[in-house]
């Protein structure tokens, strides 16, 4: 019995840490295209110059 409840518990923790990996991975995706629209819309600022779009 300690043994099957085990493999499950194994199961269970692989499949959050899956689950987990796949959500950190679209949220990297969504960082990526907000920083890539960032990177190219930094050139029309109203000022005319060519600032960074980010304070560092």
């Amino acid at each position: 019995m300690v043994p099957l409840l085990i493999v499950l518990l194994l199961a269970l923790i692989l499949f959050g840490a899956g689950f987990a990996v796949k959500i950190l991975w679209w949220i990297a995706l969504a960082v990526l295209v907000l920083w890539l629209l960032g990177f190219l819309a930094r050139g029309t600022k109203a000022g005319g110059g060519r600032g960074r779009w980010y304070r560092w």
